[in-house]
């Protein structure tokens, strides 16, 4: 064999293994999040069915604690230049994440290269992930309280309309009279965590937007009548708890359990417990028809309380995300927005347009009856005293929750919390 035929057969050979070599590149994409329960099962089913229709990208997925251990984690590794590629990220943390410096902002040139375009997402969503200006996040899906009610208890009652949905509820006097009529029963016309300081804070919350009353305004905690609304809101929840059949100091696996064995008409909790509703009515567990619509406008305006998931890229200092990584981030996003109504399966709203416009989405209930809360959705203050896992949350397990129960005035609780958190602003 002649000198020129070895060397064209090493090369036929060598350009053979680069081709190999290139078919088999793959980019892997670090992900963090901190999902578990039926959250956890469906995007991990969401990646795997990624990883699979994208070879050439992988995610590589790691699940931390929900909470404060999450949010810590994260503010640690992009300080020491570690962490993942993107990582899930609720809106209202964002805030504190943003003053750490634990977050990495998109540009405009970015989101524009990616095909990322602000009209495809709930406006609500996509402005509550800004900060003077900047894209710290791009929206995933929202998450609110609802009201859960039993069909079989409120048709009884007369309280369902013709098309099956509760009818006579907005409206202080509407509501309560609603209550005492299903307690009249001989049922508890209203299960909720009354013990549970996060639920606490999520339906005061509600409450007080309803009054268009604001949490922090220039720097103060509950300044002028926000206290006078505020009060009024933990007044309502208290009425709910004294007089209308509302149980008192409930857990949370006591509060869903009232609801889940047919002895409560109404159920107020998040979306994320769809699927504890529709699992036990696929199984025949239930013993009764349910639904969930957005919160009743109670007070002068609709507004609930809510949250919302995102994805975000932390800002490793001294380790930052390369351009072939971003551009592989930027697929994963948009690959899980686009498949986004499976996500909505857990009880989710997707903050993208385009998925909520889908027949598969018009068609999964109640996510399709309550998706009006995306245009009403109140979320908390941007602030570094609240969101998930914050002061806020501390203070309302404190004060709310005795208010609520009749163990403190709710003029006193809200004096309390306003001292205590006025103490850890500026």
């Amino acid at each position: 064999m002649s000198v020129k035929t070895l060397f064209n057969l090493a090369v036929i050979v060598a350009c053979v293994v680069l081709s190999s070599f290139a078919a088999y590149a793959k980019t892997t994409v670090v992900w963090w999040d901190y999902l578990g329960g039926g959250d956890g099962v469906r995007i991990k089913s969401l990646i795997k069915q990624f990883n699979k229709e994208n070879p050439d990208i992988q995610i590589k997925e790691t699940t931390l604690g929900w909470g404060t251990p999450y949010y810590d984690k994260v503010q640690a590794a992009a300080a020491s230049g570690q962490g993942p590629d993107v990582m899930l990220y609720h809106e209202s943390r964002l805030p504190i994440g943003i003053l750490s410096g634990a977050l990495r902002p998109f540009s405009d040139d970015e989101l524009k290269s990616a095909g990322v375009a602000p009209a495809d997402y709930s406006p609500s969503t996509w402005q509550g992930m800004q900060s003077d200006g900047k894209q710290y996040a791009i929206p995933f899906d929202v998450d609110s309280i609802v009201l859960y009610y039993n069909k079989t208890l409120l048709k009884k009652a007369g309280l369902l309309d013709a098309n099956g949905l509760p009818q006579g509820l907005d409206g202080a006097g509407n509501f309560d009279a609603a209550l005492k009529k299903l307690s009249a029963g001989g049922h508890v016309s209203l299960s909720f965590p009354s013990a549970d300081g996060s639920t606490a804070w999520r339906i005061f919350y509600t409450l007080l937007a309803q009054q268009g009353g604001e949490f922090i305004t220039d720097g103060k905690v509950l300044d002028g009548d926000n206290a006078m609304k505020a009060t009024q809101a933990l007044a309502e929840m208290a009425q709910w708890v004294s007089a209308e059949g509302a149980t008192k100091m409930r857990s949370y696996p006591a509060a869903i359990g009232d609801f889940t064995s047919g002895k409560a008409a109404f159920h107020i909790n998040g979306v994320w417990e769809v699927p504890t509703m529709a699992d036990l009515a696929k199984k025949k567990k239930l013993g009764f028809e349910w639904g969930a619509i957005q919160m009743p406008t109670i007070f002068a305006q609709p507004g609930t309380w809510g949250d919302a998931d995102g994805f975000a890229i932390p800002d490793r200092k001294g380790h930052e995300i390369a351009p072939d990584k971003l551009a592989a981030v930027f697929s994963v996003i948009k690959w899980m927005n686009e498949h986004s109504v499976t996500w909505a399966t857990a009880g989710h709203v997707p903050a993208y347009i385009p998925a909520t416009a889908d027949e598969a989405f018009k068609s999964l209930e109640p996510n399709a009856t309550y998706a009006s809360l995306l245009e009403t959705v109140k979320f908390d203050p941007s602030s570094k005293i609240t969101g998930v896992a914050s002061p806020a949350y501390d203070a309302a397990s404190a004060s709310f929750v005795p208010a609520i129960n009749g163990k403190m005035a709710p003029a006193d609780a809200v004096a309390a919390v306003k001292t205590k958190l006025q103490s850890l602003l500026p």
